[in-house]
């Protein structure tokens, strides 16, 4: 899945959940509690949850079933064999939502679970670690991208949700 899959599927998307997954005191797996804190500081819009997860986001399924999303978008630290910091935007019930990682459940079975409650599109946006090694802080290259994600989001968001019109093309995510 690419960057304009997101889009498109965004397009359509009313309520949207931003599902920030990691443990910020395990270096890179920090990004997405990275990108969900800075979504909080720029996301204002009753139609955005933003959810900072941490490593339990089966914890947070009512909060979402609540809701009532349309799209459900995790963002987590994801070994996939990339650049550090490169993106992946990938189904969470396919082999990258099999990954224990940090977490308790992998993110395919939270997603199944999900399912059956809600009729949402679920999205998983990685980036690359460089290491999560207990007790490091966040690689640069970790912050800069969970910064620039951020920032994508919130241009992504702000169409369909505010129902603004812009007449420039979101930026790019390849690296």
């Amino acid at each position: 899945m690419k960057m304009e899959e997101l889009i498109n599927s965004s397009q359509n998307a009313k309520r949207v959940v931003i599902c920030g997954i990691g443990n910020d005191m395990r270096g890179d797996d920090a990004f997405g509690v990275l990108v969900a804190e800075r979504l909080k500081e720029l996301v204002k819009s009753s139609n955005v949850l933003i959810l900072n997860c941490g490593e339990v986001p089966e914890n947070y399924t009512g909060k979402i079933r609540e809701f009532k999303p349309d799209l459900v978008v995790f963002v987590d630290a994801v070994d996939f064999g990339g650049e550090i910091g490169e993106y992946v935007i990938a189904d969470p019930e396919g082999t990258l939502g099999e990954a224990v990682s940090t977490h308790g459940l992998p993110l395919k079975f939270i997603t199944r679970f999900m399912k059956t409650m809600i009729n949402a599109d679920f999205i998983l946006i990685g980036s690359q670690p460089a290491s999560t090694a207990l007790f490091e802080e966040p690689s640069e290259v970790i912050r800069e991208r969970a910064e620039e994600l951020a920032e994508l989001l919130v241009g992504i968001l702000k169409n369909p949700i505010e129902g603004s019109e812009s007449s420039s093309s979101p930026p790019s995510c390849s690296r």
